[in-house]
């Protein structure tokens, strides 16, 4: 019996187009939320004895929920295998305790999906002090996959001569591979982080005058960052500052404060489903996939 794809409500287009590149049959999973916010998850009946679950793990509290009722029924199915594909993994910022008796939830997490998971898929999962997702998620087969190579074709197309610009330290292995693809020229600035909503940045010490500026980061969230880079980009002088990113994790209000500063374009691919979706991971996921088949 083939494995069979299961997918859940907001990455079900993805998964739908997954299933189809690798021939493999497709079902949905439906929640239901109660007015207390409580889910009800309904899976098909058993399909195979390898299920391939589909989503992306933003925003996550209601989705860890669910996913963990829809572990524990295809378990009790008789499901012998079970994966996860997701795009964009929760709870991976926090990989130490800063402050005493302080929560780390990377590892906590890891944990967690390793004790249900045979095999986990992800796409430029946000690691910083952790080399490898097999230190996180143990006794797993863990893939991870980067969208910087598609980010940089997708570059590439646009026929034009750009700067890439890392908004800080971290982002640096992303925009050195996709400046290597692109034939761009790339930089990184410095960030000092005060809170979620306040950062400071300091640009490296180049003219930027008229330049094309494509800002580049693994992770947009509240825009804070990115909008403050721009700001001063735009008052060095630069032309144009357009932004780029594998995981389109925007807060309610994070295009507004990057429209704001007049960003031209924003692109990202679709590791979460998103207005500014441009730059297609199914082909790199169901590659993947197919390694597990």
């Amino acid at each position: 019996m083939k494995p069979a794809i299961y997918t859940f409500p907001s990455y079900r287009q993805q998964g739908k187009q997954i299933a189809d590149a690798i021939n493999l049959s497709c079902h949905d999973i439906k929640i239901h939320h109660f007015p207390d916010k409580e889910s009800l998850v309904t899976l098909p009946e058993k399909q195979s004895d390898h299920i391939i679950f589909c989503l992306s793990l933003d925003y996550p509290n209601n989705k860890l929920i669910e996913l963990l009722f829809a572990c524990k029924t295809v378990r009790q199915q008789g499901v012998k295998r079970l994966s996860l594909v997701t795009p964009y993994l929760c709870y991976m910022r926090q990989d130490k305790s800063f402050h005493k008796e302080e929560a780390i939830s990377q590892k906590i997490i890891g944990q967690w999906l390793s004790e249900f998971f045979d095999d986990v898929i992800t796409v430029d999962p946000h690691l910083h002090r952790i080399k490898s997702l097999n230190e996180i998620i143990p006794n797993t087969n863990t893939i991870v996959l980067s969208a910087t190579p598609l980010l940089a074709d997708f570059i590439k197309s646009l026929n034009k001569a750009v700067h890439l610009l890392g908004p800080d330290e971290e982002s640096l292995q992303w925009v050195k591979q996709v400046a290597a693809i692109s034939g761009s020229s790339y930089s990184v600035a410095t960030k000092k982080r005060h809170s979620d909503t306040d950062v400071e940045i300091q640009l490296p010490e180049i003219n930027y005058k008229d330049l094309h500026i494509i800002l580049i980061d693994d992770v947009i969230s509240t825009g804070h960052t990115v909008a403050q880079t721009a700001r001063q980009l735009y008052s060095s002088g630069a032309q144009q500052v357009d932004v780029i990113t594998s995981h389109a994790l925007f807060t309610k209000d994070a295009m507004e404060i990057l429209n704001r500063e007049k960003i031209k374009n924003i692109w990202s691919s679709d590791s979460i489903t998103h207005p500014t979706n441009h730059v297609s991971l199914v082909n790199l996921l169901s590659e993947s996939i197919k390694t597990l088949l």
